[in-house]
């Protein structure tokens, strides 16, 4: 019989402790222990709470391998015993008579009567597991994870998703906790309630002019959102939010211009300048090109009881030497030119260039909502989420490295199912697109959507857009990639000696081929890896999953209220066709193209709720759950945080110097993981 003590860390969160009781055994090389209660005088186990408990072992299992965490509900319940009984535990410690302590890491929550087995925290690949007890123990554990979270095909032809139809169905470990969930919920009754009492909510007519529409900045204002209603008509605004606004990902650069885009060189000259020309530009490189040709044809909503009106514009821009701002120089609304199909310039009448710029702002909405944002920031990450929780164990390193990544993703994108993307919900009532046009959309993009899209230094590579000024979505993504590259690398480093231990790796390369079969549909000419054989490649993997989930959501969700507040800018629908000829816009008539009063309501109010976290937020490089234990990689986690505090300076120093700062990838801003 040996003596021994045990260390307990309940998690903090709200409704984390329990009156339940706790007991352990342990599964060492000589058998398992009989069930050894944690029990002591008093309360166990509260919110916050590190526990010692001694303990008696009534015979040597051996070399300890595995510890299991029972709970079971008190013999005699209590007169008036708190409703929940679930219990988030951080971490067991076994202080042994010889030898270190063991530390188990757990940071999950178990519900009701169960159990939970944990392993000692080092992190260990497949191949590195040699008795049999461990090897068994990470089968089971991912075939229990394989049954709690199942595939679905929501809509055929999107990436497969939880098979879960609403939040209330979730395992704890994946929901919001009490906190955000309770914040989420306020904020949204509070916009609504607020919109509703000055009678705009409810009012489907038309905004009576733009001053009128000034009344949603006493809703809700922001620095960024008060520049934007001061200088959306500018044409070096308008271009700037190809480069920083929500959408920052289409812009590319200009070698000859489409046939189907026929600009002269007198329709531009204006801007050009009497000293060149189109060609001139186009050979020294400072041409540029937006191009919404994927919402050719698209299928339109009906709001209101009246049809809503789609257009797929061409923009070209023009860099001006010497650093200048980058502006406008055409714009088509359609792909096929001709008779009405007319290209405006910024020398037309007033109305009708600001009318032609309100339709592209209408298409970056429209190609934002569906595509960069629900596709690429939200989709694609709960594929990484599901693949990971699937496949890779607890004591996998990289599921010790991806966990904090993919925190909450699931419910939020469970709840968009509920609330935004379900018949009659905010895209079906408020865009105009609709569920039906959106998922066009995604199908479509589905078949173009490739590896170096989602890796940001071939993107801006293959964009041409290497060095454009004033990109700051660029140039901040660029550190934050290169900062989580070399974590990462450092992380591969510790665990994988060779290439061939990542090739020998079973769960990476089932974890792999599942984002490719249930992400990308086994589609190869993706070219996303179905198998990686190199740890280069598996650092370039895993920097774009946590780039994705972390940098690259927050670059194309933090921004959305303050681009839509002021609806002009970038408005959720047009109410009337684009136009088919010059000359005869009028503001009244702008007016009347753009979404009406109910709708712009229940648009902001979403996108309001999108935009900040409603609390329980763990910035980018922030790892309070410490499932890597070992000294190296605790190295590697300060070193990043480190770098990614310096990264911050630097942004912000700049952010100084500029009108409009931009803050959307300064780190501290910046969430680990998708989770509003």
């Amino acid at each position: 019989m040996a003596k021994f003590r045990v260390r307990v860390s309940t998690g903090e969160a709200c409704g984390a402790g329990t009156w339940d009781k706790v007991s352990v055994s342990l599964v060492g090389t000589e058998g398992e222990s009989a069930l050894l209660p944690l029990d002591r005088l008093g309360r166990e186990f509260s919110a916050g709470a590190e526990e010692d408990f001694e303990v008696t072992l009534p015979q040597d299992v051996g070399q300890v391998l595995l510890l299991r965490a029972h709970k079971s509900l008190p013999a005699q319940p209590l007169l008036c015993p708190p409703a929940p009984d679930a219990w988030f535990c951080r971490w067991f410690q076994l202080e042994l008579p010889q030898g270190a302590a063991l530390r188990f890491p757990c940071y999950q929550w178990l519900e009701g009567a169960g159990h939970l087995v944990l392993r000692e925290g080092t992190a260990k690949v497949s191949w590195a597991d040699r008795h049999p007890t461990l090897q068994q123990q990470r089968q089971k554990e991912l075939e229990v994870r394989r049954a709690m979270y199942s595939w679905k095909n929501y809509i055929q032809g999107w990436p497969q998703c939880l098979d879960q139809m609403t939040v209330k169905e979730l395992d704890l470990n994946i929901k919001y906790s009490v906190v955000k969930n309770a914040n989420f919920y306020l904020k949204a009754k509070s916009a609504f309630i607020e919109l509703k009492f000055k009678g705009l909510l409810d009012r489907t007519g038309l905004w009576r002019s733009l001053r009128e529409m000034r009344r949603m900045f006493n809703f809700h204002r922001t620095p960024a959102a008060e520049y934007i209603y001061e200088h959306w008509q500018e044409d070096a605004f308008f271009a700037s939010q190809f480069l920083n606004g929500l959408n920052p990902v289409l812009i590319r650069r200009c070698h000859s211009l489409p046939e189907n885009f026929p600009v002269t060189d007198a329709m531009v000259a204006p801007v050009l300048g009497p000293e060149t020309n189109l060609q001139a530009e186009l050979e020294r490189g400072s041409l540029f090109l937006v191009d919404h040709a994927i919402l050719s044809d698209i299928h339109t909503n009906v709001i209101n009881g009246k049809p809503q009106f789609s257009a797929a514009p061409m923009t070209l821009l023009y860099q001006r030497p010497g650093h200048g701002p980058l502006l406008p120089l055409a714009i088509q609304l359609s792909q096929t030119p001709g008779p009405n199909s007319p290209i405006f310039l910024p020398s037309d009448d007033k109305w009708d260039w600001l009318l032609a710029k309100t339709w592209v702002r209408y298409a970056e909405f429209s190609v934002h909502e569906a595509l960069t944002h629900l596709l690429h920031a939200h989709l694609l990450p709960e594929v990484f989420a599901m693949a990971t929780l699937r496949q890779l164990p607890h004591c996998h390193p990289l599921f010790k490295l991806l966990i904090p990544h993919i925190r909450y993703t699931l419910h939020i994108n469970t709840l968009a199912r509920e609330l935004l993307i379900a018949p009659g919900q905010v895209v079906d009532r408020s865009t105009g697109l609709g569920i039906e046009g959106f998922s066009e959309l995604i199908k479509r993009n589905m078949t173009q959507l490739s590896y170096t899209d989602l890796c940001l230094p071939e993107d801006i590579q293959a964009r041409g857009v290497e060095d454009i000024p004033g990109y700051y979505y660029r140039d901040d993504g660029m550190q934050i990639w290169r900062a989580v590259e070399r974590f990462v690398s450092e992380i591969i480093g510790i665990y994988y000696p060779s290439d061939v231990s990542v090739q020998d790796d079973q769960e990476l390369q089932a974890w792999v081929r599942e984002i490719f079969s249930k992400g990308f549909l086994d589609r190869e000419s993706s070219g996303m890896p179905s198998s990686l054989d190199t740890r280069e490649a598996l650092v370039k993997y895993l920097t774009m999953v946590i780039f994705t989930c972390s940098a690259r959501h927050a670059a194309v969700s933090a921004g959305q209220f303050d681009s839509c507040v002021w609806m002009p800018n970038l408005p959720s629908t047009m109410q009337l066709p684009p136009p088919t000829s010059k000359g005869k816009a009028r503001p009244e008539g702008f007016i009347a193209t753009l979404p009406s009063v109910n709708v712009t309501c229940d648009v902001i109010i979403t996108l309001w709720m999108l935009s900040k976290e409603p609390g329980d937020r763990r910035p980018l490089g922030t790892y309070p759950d410490e499932h890597f234990i070992e000294e190296a990689p605790k190295q590697s986690i300060a070193t990043f945080q480190n770098r990614l505090a310096q990264i911050s300076r630097a942004i912000r120093e700049r952010n100084q110097t500029l009108p409009l700062p931009y803050t959307y990838l300064d780190p501290p801003l910046i969430e680990n993981s998708v989770s509003i």
